[in-house]
């Protein structure tokens, strides 16, 4: 079953914020620390109180497996034609029940969100030192909208 979150989600997903930010740790250790996560329990209870910020859990047998954190963007400017977008700001599942399909049906659940509630497109960014990501993320059928390139200098 998919819901939104409720705030006694906070714990398990702060747990599922630690298991993206050792991935991202281990794919860029120049940005992303060792330990921590992207929001603390704070931050993740002001955002259930956001209805423009939706996150979803997935749960089964009474525990949360995963989460999808989405956000409204809005596109305007002389040249751009105006359009709101939900963009992805997260998703996760648990690391012992990954392969299950738990991500696929997050993501459909808010494509169809973002198909009930009148947005234009859903979209997200992944790391390319996220392989696993990138490879679930094309077998959803996302394709690149643009490319974000960078040039370190050390």
């Amino acid at each position: 079953m998919i819901r939104k979150a409720e705030p006694q989600d906070i714990p398990v997903i702060c747990r599922l914020l630690e298991q993206v930010l050792k991935v991202h740790h281990t794919g860029r250790p120049d940005l992303f620390r060792a330990a921590g996560k992207k929001y603390d329990e704070i931050a993740l209870q002001d955002m259930l109180k956001c209805p423009e910020n939706p996150i979803f859990v997935y749960v089964e047998d009474g525990g949360v497996l995963g989460y999808i954190m989405c956000q409204e963007h809005f596109q305007s400017g002389a040249a751009l034609v105006p359009i709101k977008t939900l963009y992805i700001d997260d998703l996760c599942v648990d690391e012992a029940a990954r392969g299950k399909g738990i991500g696929k049906k997050l993501f459909h659940y808010a494509k169809d969100y973002a198909a009930q509630n009148g947005f234009y497109n859903v979209t997200l960014h992944v790391w390319e030192a996220n392989p696993a990501a990138r490879k679930f993320y094309d077998s959803l059928g996302l394709k690149p909208q643009y490319t974000s390139l960078e040039f370190i200098v050390k």
